[in-house]
């Protein structure tokens, strides 16, 4: 297994993520858009997280606000909108690592929700469960076992339901 850190992006970082995305991904897109979001007055660099193995990013996550227009308002989250490790590196647990310190970041800078549309074998193993069963729902074709949500303090999702508005940007790749 390789040695690495996990940390926060630097600009200095930007291409490097890109490129790690583009090798992930097996296209750009993605790439594409986080760097359409990081341009967002609502990204956060310290949720933009990389594992980094002697100067060379291996592997990225992002997470981005989103609201949940519920019946009691607008309330805000975060979408675990991205994660990528590069295909030499992928098996290693850098994956696992960039989500766990992803989540920690987020409970310490006091969010309280995290959602996420991914791999219903793997997202659960961080304590991620069906959104739908919670009432939540995207504005897009989503398998019900695909949407997941995270209370990330205890009862967060209690009387939360509605539906999860995404960054425009995250919500047109999440509709192809």
């Amino acid at each position: 297994m390789a040695s690495y850190i996990v940390r926060s992006e630097l600009p200095v970082d930007h291409p490097h993520i890109f490129e790690v995305n583009v090798q992930a991904f097996g296209e750009d897109e993605e790439a594409r858009l986080i760097d359409t979001l990081r341009e967002s007055d609502a990204f956060d660099p310290a949720l933009s997280i990389v594992a980094d193995h002697n100067d060379t990013i291996i592997g990225h996550i992002l997470f981005q606000p989103v609201t949940i227009d519920s019946t009691n308002g607008n309330v805000p989250a975060l979408a675990l909108a991205l994660l990528s490790v590069h295909p030499e590196y992928q098996g290693q647990g850098i994956g696992s690592a960039l989500v766990e310190e992803g989540l920690r970041e987020c409970r310490r800078l006091g969010n309280r929700i995290c959602i996420v549309v991914g791999h219903p074998n793997y997202y659960p193993l961080f304590g991620f469960m069906s959104a739908r069963e919670q009432g939540i729902s995207v504005q897009f074709p989503c398998p019900d076992e695909s949407l997941m949500a995270l209370s990330l303090v205890p009862g967060a999702l209690d009387g939360v339901g509605g539906m999860v508005r995404y960054h425009p940007a995250l919500s047109s790749i999440m509709e192809n």
